[in-house]
């Protein structure tokens, strides 16, 4: 049991009736699922004039890089985002791959952003398209094989194993049931006229190709507890409350040690007036934040694909830095609030707990001085 302690002016329900004058901010361990204290104050937390040092907000524009394999099918995806269990990529590649591929390093999870085809791997061949999760085994061979020129993914790697979170009270059927979940069926290829086809494994970040007289996707069935698994954000449920905003850890949908990947689906807003629409400000100091927008308006942005907020847009808000909505959204909402009102993005928050390391590939494309979308003048 945890016992909360009381001082000064505040609210006995957090997010909701908050004083008259204040803004809320809240400082958690262990991302949202830690101890966590509310601060009532007279100024919003992102109020700031300027930024020195390296913490900063960043947004990385996806839709400005050129990754090797947009212009070369052999060439492999742009890495953005790392640390010493993580990473984070991206793929635009406008040709199937001509290669089967092995990451003997970790688990992938891909997420298809722009395009569809069909996956092939060693437990068979699914179709896959816009929206789709697809949950690759280390060490399983694959390969994309791509029906559209204009194709986008991301991809989130770990050396641990990517499953899903514990569900506690809320029981096997939300935020979507497990039943939704499609697993490949297998369809060897028996004969061939290619004549060598490779298989590329990377290890340690290094890439070793195998070349044999045979397709690799040669096998014809499978029997086992790992498999490569596809879930569609469609099929995903979002977890709601009439009169409370809840925490973004409710929509985890993927997790591994020191990582939560979180789907944002389109929902009705919390219907009573007295409870905030809005995230709060928060001190997430235990786990780096990485949003990205697939579809729709994020409601912590003032205008629709404004700075740093169109869709496509990756952003990166460091642990120990303090992050909220952009200036007026807030105010805004209230003002402006309606019995029925919906949020229409679609997004994935990545949470990461070991601090990711930006690079080069990433810079070039980020947001410059993105800090200043909170920055208020010093007059």
């Amino acid at each position: 049991m945890r016992f909360n302690y009381a001082k000064g002016i505040h609210s006995r329900q957090a997010h909701a009736n908050l004083p008259e004058g204040t803004y809320e901010e809240e400082l958690g361990r262990d991302g949202f699922f830690g101890d966590q204290v509310q601060f009532y104050r007279l100024n919003p937390n992102t109020n700031w004039t300027r930024i020195e040092g390296p913490l900063q907000p960043h947004s990385i524009q996806s839709y400005d890089l050129i990754p090797e394999d947009m212009n070369d099918p052999h060439g492999s995806p742009v890495k953005l985002l790392y640390n010493e269990d993580i990473s984070l990529s991206i793929s635009r590649r406008r040709e199937s791959m001509p290669f089967f591929f092995r990451n003997a390093d970790g688990d992938e999870l891909h997420f298809i952003h722009k395009g569809g085809g069909r996956f092939e791997s060693d437990f068979g061949a699914m179709s896959f398209e816009v929206g789709d999760y697809i949950l690759v085994p280390k060490g399983t061979n694959y390969r994309f094989v791509y029906d559209t020129n204009e194709n986008l993914s991301i991809t989130v790697e770990s050396r641990y194993a990517i499953s899903f979170p514990d569900r506690g009270v809320i029981g096997q059927h939300a935020p979507f049931d497990y039943s939704k979940l499609e697993t490949p069926e297998p369809d060897p290829v028996y004969e061939s006229d290619q004549g060598e086809w490779e298989l590329k494994i990377k290890k340690c970040d290094r890439f070793t190709s195998v070349f044999y007289p045979f397709c690799p996707m040669d096998v014809v069935g499978w029997a086992g507890s790992l498999t490569v698994l596809k879930l569609n954000v469609r099929d995903i449920s979002n977890l709601m409350s009439e009169g409370m905003h809840l925490p973004p850890s409710v929509h985890s949908t993927f997790t591994a040690k020191g990582l939560y990947v979180c789907t944002f689906r389109p929902r009705s807003l919390e219907g009573n007036p007295n409870v905030e629409r809005v995230p709060w400000g928060h001190r997430n100091i235990d786990f780096d934040e990485v949003f990205f927008i697939h579809d729709g308006q994020f409601t912590m942005s003032r205008t629709e694909g404004g700075k740093g907020a169109a869709t496509g847009s990756i952003s990166l808000n460091p642990a120990g830095l303090h992050h909220g909505p952009e200036p007026g959204v807030r105010e805004a909402s209230r003002k402006n609030w309606q019995k029925h009102a919906r949020s229409e993005v679609t997004a994935l928050n990545i949470d990461v707990e070991l601090p990711l390391t930006m690079t080069d590939a990433a810079k070039a494309v980020e947001v410059p001085e993105y800090f200043k979308t909170w920055a208020v003048s010093e007059d």
